[in-house]
């Protein structure tokens, strides 16, 4: 009964105090790695460009977008002075539109 009553004890105190030392999410990103938006911007692009599945200049490209459309840029990522990268989210009408259609994707500035 005592066994059991300490086992418990220290299985309840690990549990409680081990986590606090653990990363959130399991990983540790650097800082700099990522630049989040402080507030999403609403951009329409002024001319052609391709939406890239990540983003590297030889990643592979989604589909091309067409001067209007209307993006909402979630996430800047710069890989050098001239190699600017914006994670966007195209506006789209779910109801209307096909639900299966690529919404997400990189493209270069």
């Amino acid at each position: 009964m005592i066994k059991n009553f300490i086992k418990n004890i220290c299985l309840i105190g690990f549990a409680l105090i081990a986590p606090i030392t653990l990363p959130a999410g399991g990983i540790q990103r650097n800082a700099n790695e990522y630049k989040i938006l402080d507030n999403s911007k609403e951009i329409i692009l002024n001319k052609n460009c391709s939406l890239y599945t990540f983003p590297e200049n030889n990643a592979k490209k989604l589909k091309i977008l067409n001067s209007g459309y209307s993006l909402t840029i979630l996430r800047k990522f710069v890989a050098n002075e001239k190699d600017i990268w914006f994670r966007v989210e195209l506006a789209t009408n779910r109801l209307i539109d096909n639900p299966t259609s690529i919404t997400r994707g990189w493209i270069r500035m």
